[in-house]
């Protein structure tokens, strides 16, 4: 039985991911993180949600297979997943539990765990609970009277997180005029009103969820109308969260898109100066542009490639020491202020350098020269096994031959979907979209 993946059990709600699985899932956690976790915590859980219709739901059968087994559970409604890693941290708990696909559309939910230190689960304890599901949680106590968990409404846990974001910024936004698009999602009911404390000019759109439109065109994944609102409004900058906030994407004035590379160049730069930039060294990842290793080692700053996903770009920071890591999809871990990625917390952080050096936005991103690169998604039957077939490894290698050293290619299979992903990276446009296509034609008719 396998219900992880890189970003804890993901499906569409009430079809993968139902309520009977989420009550085990919360039966078998507690279980195994009360047994296995840190023995100095509370036997606590701490439980957020982003704005899905299905949450409620999953909310509702997750918190009884808790609390089913003695452990309390701190209930913190809609808040964004990095918030539900500093609660847990916070209130000492055993671990934090969020309900959110991030970046899906609104069919799709999850359930992804925060060990007691605020990060993801490590793969040891993610298998120990999926072998108490498939046991049939034979050995799970279920006590009863007064030894039953408790569930605490925990609504003051939003102004806990605003609170810490706060505490992070050196001086204030005042003069910056700001879009912020929130996907109509976790970060709807406190990003507009913690940048406009902070001193900004907010406009902030895609801020009214209703259950089915997070992530709508909106947010990180469709940051069309947020480079028209940035336009219309002749804003300095416009910021875009996926549903849980845990990722950023930037517009700057003229509109166009500053990515995760460029995002963590500017971080890097900024933390090198301030002597804050340990190890000298930024975690990525293999999806991350050429043009963002070149620039670095312009400034004198090394590189560690990880796999795809923030819990290994976090491995790779705990590994090298690193205090900054992160992805091209707008994943940014700030090593020393937190312990997953933080989209609000990317952003106070970038408005404070916009506001420190007092230079826009596209002249710090203009800094990194970005190679063109194409990314196809081909949807497959099986997504297991692409690495064996000879035609996918040969139409590789062919492409690869024909681009040599002035590129790349990338084939992996997503961690959440049945999709194989083909990235491929050159100078030229046309060419490096011709092959792209040529490879995503052959695993089409290879993996189905």
């Amino acid at each position: 039985m396998t219900l992880f993946g890189t970003d804890g059990v993901r499906g569409e709600a009430n079809v993968v991911l139902t309520a009977e699985l989420a009550y085990q899932l919360g039966r078998a956690a507690a279980y195994v993180l009360k047994r296995d976790g840190l023995p100095d915590k509370e036997a606590a859980v701490v439980i957020g949600k982003d704005t899905r219709i299905s949450g409620d739901m999953l909310e509702a059968s997750l918190i009884a297979g808790i609390c089913s087994t003695g452990v309390n559970v701190y209930r913190a409604g809609v808040i964004p997943t990095p918030a539900v890693a500093v609660l847990t941290r916070m209130l000492n708990c055993m671990a934090g539990v969020v309900i959110s696909a991030s970046h899906n559309p609104y069919q799709d939910n999850g359930i992804k765990f925060f060990s007691p230190l605020g990060t993801k689960l490590p793969d040891e304890m993610e298998a120990a609970i999926e072998a108490v599901i498939a046991s049939g949680l034979k050995d799970v106590p279920s006590p009863s009277g007064a030894d039953l968990g408790r569930v605490i409404a925990y609504p003051e846990g939003s102004e806990r997180y605003s609170s810490f974001i706060k505490s992070k910024v050196d001086g204030d936004f005042a003069g910056l005029r700001v879009v912020v698009d929130c996907a109509n999602g976790a970060a709807s009911h406190i990003a507009p009103g913690l940048l406009r404390a902070l001193g900004a000019d907010v406009t902030p759109i895609s801020y009214r969820p209703d259950g089915i439109n997070i992530n709508d065109h909106c947010g990180s994944t469709h940051l069309e109308q947020l480079q028209k609102a940035v336009m219309d409004c002749q804003a300095d900058v416009g910021l875009a969260y996926d549903g849980d906030a845990d990722r950023l994407q930037a517009v700057d004035h003229n509109g166009n898109v500053v990515d995760g590379d460029r995002l963590l160049l500017i971080f890097a730069d900024y933390l090198k100066e301030q002597g804050q930039l340990a190890a000298n060294t930024v975690v990525i990842t293999v999806m991350s542009n050429m043009g963002l290793k070149i620039a670095l080692k312009e400034k004198g700053i090394g590189t560690l490639d990880t796999r795809v996903g923030d819990r290994y770009v976090i491995e790779g920071m705990k590994e090298s020491g690193a205090v900054l890591g992160g992805e091209q999809s707008g994943h940014i871990v700030f090593g020393l202020d937190n312990t997953t990625g933080d989209g609000i917390l990317s952003s106070v952080k970038l408005l404070q350098i916009l506001k420190q050096r007092k230079r826009s936005l596209a002249e710090l991103a203009g800094e990194m020269e970005q190679y063109p690169q194409i990314l196809i998604n081909v949807r497959v039957k099986d997504k297991h096994g692409w690495e064996s077939k000879t035609e996918i490894q040969q139409a590789i290698a062919t492409a690869q031959q024909e681009l040599g050293d002035a590129g790349r290619i990338l084939v992996r299979a997503s961690g959440t979907e049945n999709l194989l992903r083909v990235m491929v990276e050159g100078k030229a446009q046309e060419q490096i979209e011709r092959l792209a296509r040529q490879i995503a034609d052959v695993v089409k008719v290879v993996m189905g």
